[in-house]
This record gives structure tokens, C-alpha cells and sequence, in this order.
């Protein structure tokens, strides 16, 4: 068996939207999630579903698959978990030809994301109150936000749909909106904790999966709302700690960053110098050396 992470890690991703959506609010008519206070937005779920994808395109497991990433013919996540492949469902709790434990165990040996990000089984069985069996991951990943309150543009747009018939008559053009951030950087925060993957079996070879995909965020994630190359990790920072426990707390390590991009970065109006934020960083968590890669 695999060695689990050794190690606490936090990191940081710093990443550009140069006119695109990044992550549209379905409740706001698609417009591109901002706070209160107009600073742009991108879930935590739409990160992962991200790094899910990336980890996928590598060749991993993925139990919550998108639609158009499906690979094993599966139409649903309960599909997937009852398939006779992994041998889940009301017949093996029935039959007792398993355990909430084993369950567990076994999902996440199969699948990265659930030994990474946890996930929630529930399956019926003949008793009245079923089988439920949470996973709680490793891995936890913040909301991006922008570093700048973000400016929007709208554009009114017509969208041809197919006449019927033999396509001799021509259907009438609907009308929408499309909307987009004009430009702006965003940063997410996120942290791996060892004592949790301890019980999911995470290891540090699949803690280096998730930092390479984290580089690779946005490759092969393009859409109509997100041109090729319309968003781009610039830097991500890695800070991998000398014990288990960590040496400072993540809301400290994260503080550090915030600290260089409101006074460095925005007050100054200076670009991030790779040079310059390990110095900083280097400073403000003597021990922790903090690793610094570039996305592009």
C-alpha cells in the first residue's frame, strides 16, 4: 500500500480572464459571478470540475465525470457507483456482501477525485433509513476571487436555430445577451491536509497529479464563453511544509500572499515578479520555502 501525504501543502493559484465568462451565474441571466462589492467570482465546484477535467484528459479515475467527458458509457454518478465493476447498490448491502467501510475503502482506491475531494454515497437498502457513507477529502480549494473589482460587458446577440422541413423555410433568429469580463487576475487558495489523507489513502505522488493539473487548468476547457487562451494560470505557489501538522497555519500562509498583491501588486502597480514574491514570502514564513511556477 501506497504511502499517504506526509506532509501538510498549501497553495495558491494565480490565474488571468482576458474577455471571457469564466464561471456564468445561472441565476443572473449567465452574466459572470461577482461579490457585493463588484469582484469577480469562480466557485470552488467549478474549480474542481476543472481539475477533475484535467486529471481525466492525464488518464485518472473520475467518478463525477461532465457529460462530455464520459468514458465509461455511464449515465449517472448512481450508475457509475452501482456498476458491476465496482459492485455497489441495494443488491450488495442486501446480499451483505459489503460494508460502509469497505465501500469507502474501495472508492477511493478507484477514483482520485473521492480519495482527493471526499464524496457522499448514499445507496437504499431494505432498511427504512438506507445506506449513506460520506468521504471526507484531503484536498479543499477556495472560490477565486478577482483582485480588482472586475468590469462586465454585455453585447446583444441573435442565435439561428434550424427551420423544419426540407430547410427551404428559413426560421426566425431569438434574440440573447452574451457577457464577458473584460480583463482581470484572479486568485485561489487551497490546502491538503495529511490526517485526512490518511483515511482516503491520498498520497504525495497524487497531491504532484493535482499540481500539474492545477498548471494546466485551462487546457482543453474552451467554449464559446471561454476562447482559447482567454484564460491562463500564470503562477501557482506551492508551500510544502516539514511536518504533518504544518509549520503555520494556512490562514497565516495564504495572509502572506493577499499581503504582496494588495501591496505590491495593486497599490504599486507592479507586475508579480517571480524574484520578488519568493523574496516576500520567503520573509514573512521563515522555514517555509515556498515553490513558485510559472503556467505559462
Amino acid at each position: 500500500m501506497m504511502a499517504t501525504l506526509g506532509n501538510k501543502i498549501d497553495f495558491a493559484v494565480i490565474f488571468t480572464v482576458r474577455n471571457a465568462n469564466p464561471n456564468g451565474d445561472p441565476l443572473n441571466g449567465n452574466r459572470p459571478r461577482t461579490d457585493y462589492e463588484g469582484y469577480g467570482e469562480i466557485s470552488d465546484v467549478c474549480l474542481k470540475r476543472k481539475i477533475r477535467d484535467r486529471l481525466q484528459d492525464a488518464g485518472e479515475s473520475i467518478f463525477v465525470q461532465s457529460d462530455e467527458k464520459k468514458t465509461d458509457g455511464m449515465t449517472s454518478l448512481k450508475n457509475r457507483a452501482e456498476s458491476e465493476e465496482f459492485g455497489l447498490g441495494k443488491e450488495a448491502f442486501n446480499a451483505k456482501k459489503t460494508t460502509p467501510e469497505a465501500t469507502a475503502k474501495s472508492a477511493c482506491a478507484k477514483w482520485l477525485d473521492v480519495r482527493a475531494f471526499g464524496q457522499l454515497f448514499a445507496f437504499k437498502s431494505e432498511a427504512k433509513d438506507g445506506v449513506s457513507i460520506p468521504i471526507r477529502g484531503p484536498v479543499s480549494i477556495q472560490s477565486a476571487f478577482s483582485i480588482r473589482p472586475v468590469s462586465i460587458t454585455s453585447t446583444q446577440i441573435t442565435k439561428s436555430v434550424s427551420g423544419e422541413g426540407d430547410g427551404t423555410k428559413k426560421s426566425s433568429d431569438t434574440m440573447g445577451m452574451k457577457h464577458r469580463v473584460d480583463s482581470a487576475t484572479y486568485v485561489a487558495y487551497g490546502a491538503m491536509s495529511p490526517q485526512l489523507a490518511e483515511r482516503t489513502g491520498f498520497s504525495d505522488e497524487d497531491a504532484e497529479k493535482i499540481r500539474a493539473a492545477l498548471l494546466k487548468l485551462f487546457e482543453g476547457d474552451a467554449s464559446s464563453a471561454r476562447p482559447e487562451g482567454s484564460m491562463a494560470v500564470e503562477w501557482l505557489i506551492w508551500w510544502k511544509h516539514s511536518s504533518k501538522s504544518g509549520q503555520y497555519s494556512s490562514a497565516k500562509v495564504h495572509q502572506t500572499l493577499r499581503d504582496y498583491i494588495l501591496r505590491d501588486h495593486l497599490e504599486q502597480g507592479r507586475p508579480i515578479d517571480k524574484s520578488a514574491l519568493n523574496d516576500v514570502l520567503k520573509q514573512a514564513l521563515p522555514g517555509l520555502e515556498p515553490i513558485i511556477e510559472s503556467g505559462f
